[in-house]
């Protein structure tokens, strides 16, 4: 049998996008909004994704490639500020096996009618069952999806 392995990483991501905070804060707090760049469609809202923006609310996803793996990411609200933070934690599974643990903090900044976002992750990656690089590439992928939405970008 393998030893346990952790891997720990940090890092940090931003983007502009040629929006107002408002526009960019609502796609991560309205879950219609949110299930559209984060869940694949809002189709998604029931069928797997579930969003309970407020502290102490969670949000669930679950899915994953036809044929599996499927997976799992459960996230806790720690702290909101609206238009300025999000604070939350968040363990990913595949297959029902704990692959990371993380938290995460989103800024957003107004610069004139553009919104910079800012965010960092602080990620445990367990078991070689995922990797630093995995998890910043799906990372920005989502943030592209999260223009798609928005509009204005990102830069």
């Amino acid at each position: 049998m393998t030893p346990p392995t952790v891997v720990h990483e940090t890092f940090a991501i931003e983007r502009t996008y040629d929006v107002p905070v408002a526009s960019v804060f609502r796609a991560w707090t309205d879950p219609a909004v949110k299930a559209r760049w984060f869940a694949g469609s809002s189709d998604a809202l029931g069928a797997g994704y579930e969003l309970d923006f407020r502290v102490g609310g969670s949000e669930v996803h679950r899915g994953g490639p036809p044929g599996g793996p499927v997976y799992t990411y459960e996230s806790r609200y720690h702290d909101i500020v609206p238009e300025r933070r999000i604070v939350y934690t968040y363990e990913m599974y595949a297959d029902g096996s704990r692959i990371s643990v993380s938290v995460a903090t989103i800024e957003f900044r107004g610069e004139g009618a553009s919104t910079r976002l800012v965010l960092t992750e602080q990620g445990v990656f367990l078991d070689g069952l995922d990797t630093p690089a995995q998890r910043e590439a799906g990372t920005r992928s989502l943030l592209d999806s999260l223009a798609a939405v928005v509009g204005g970008g990102p830069s």
